[in-house]
């Protein structure tokens, strides 16, 4: 396959893990789960956790490594966010764990987002999975485990997906690079790894869209595809609001925001996993993230971004002022 039709694909995909030994990260997480399907004892499995640390993968590799080359005729998909009402559950899942299935003891239904299920639609799916548990085994994948209802986790067991080392998720990009010849530099691994903050997903999506441009994929190629403010920029825009100096502040924000595109959630986001590693004493942390939470809450419950980004930095200039 040439280079260029190798880019057509989607390399999320293309070079997803069909293996549980192939996943990054989890180590111990991954031993469980090879554990269950070696000894041929899968319970019900719920898998909770951040978007983009391999809970799906999970899930899809025990179908393979159970059934083999017939796992897709034994293994339903349904998303959850898509098919929210309580008739999925009644209708596509009673009828897949009914139909006939040879030579296996149990099929395995995959429900991913079950968190966007209803509570009717989450009580109905507790009676099914009590309904077929001699024959089917539910997987449900999500993102917030307190919002499945207690009788569906006390069901399941319960493996917690947190978000990916940065060591595995430069290890894979750097063995997605070489495998598609893809040039890159250090500091561009590095801008990876920090854009993705953890989703291996959008590393290796970062990747691809980086490397479309037939440049080295580098530090400046991946903020600029990526909508991500360098850490720098952002250190220097809460420096500048801790020295007082306001309207420095603020045009670095109005930079990021009006020129970049940058959204405010997503500077909100990049302020509170980097504040601790600014060069600021303990009090001014404290109270930065103090205002970043406010800022946060108002911005989610829909007031204006740069309004309260901009209060943000106006108040903590004020308190470093006086």
């Amino acid at each position: 396959m040439s280079e260029a039709a190798g880019r057509q694909e989607i390399w999320v995909e293309k070079y997803r893990p069909t293996s549980l030994d192939d996943i990054a990260g989890h180590e111990d997480t991954i031993a469980r789960l090879e554990s269950y399907v070696e000894h041929d004892d899968i319970p019900h499995l719920l898998f909770a956790g951040p978007a983009g640390t391999g809970k799906t993968t999970a899930a899809v590799s025990i179908a393979r490594e159970v059934y083999g080359d017939d796992w897709q005729e034994n293994f339903l998909e349904l998303n959850a966010s898509d098919e929210r009402g309580i008739d999925v559950v009644r209708d596509r899942i009673k009828n897949f764990a009914r139909t006939s299935f040879g030579g296996y003891d149990y099929r395995i239904i995959f429900l991913d987002e079950a968190d966007a299920l209803t509570n009717d639609a989450q009580s109905a799916l507790r009676r099914t999975m009590e309904q077929f548990s001699n024959n089917t085994r539910f997987i449900l994948s999500c993102n917030y485990s307190n919002r499945i209802i207690d009788p569906i986790q006390s069901r399941c067991a319960v493996f917690r997906f947190s978000k990916l080392r940065d060591d595995a998720v430069a290890e894979r990009v750097r063995h997605i690079a070489a495998e598609e010849g893809v040039e890159y530099t250090e500091d561009g691994v590095d801008a990876l790894v920090y854009a993705a903050d953890g989703d291996m997903r959008r590393a290796v999506n970062a990747l691809q869209q980086a490397a479309a441009t037939g440049d080295v994929v580098d530090e400046e190629a991946v903020y600029a595809i990526t909508a991500t403010a360098r850490p720098e920029e952002i250190e220097a825009m809460v420096n500048d609001t801790l020295d007082g100096d306001f309207l420095a502040a603020r045009s670095t924000l109005d930079e990021l925001l009006s020129e970049r595109g940058l959204a405010g959630g997503d500077i909100i986001d990049q302020l509170h996993r980097s504040v601790w590693e600014f060069d600021v004493d303990e009090k001014a942390a404290v109270h930065l993230m103090d205002r970043v939470g406010e800022a946060d809450y108002r911005i989610a419950e829909g007031a204006n971004e740069q309004v309260q980004l901009e209060a943000m930095l106006a108040s903590i200039a004020l308190e470093n002022d006086a």
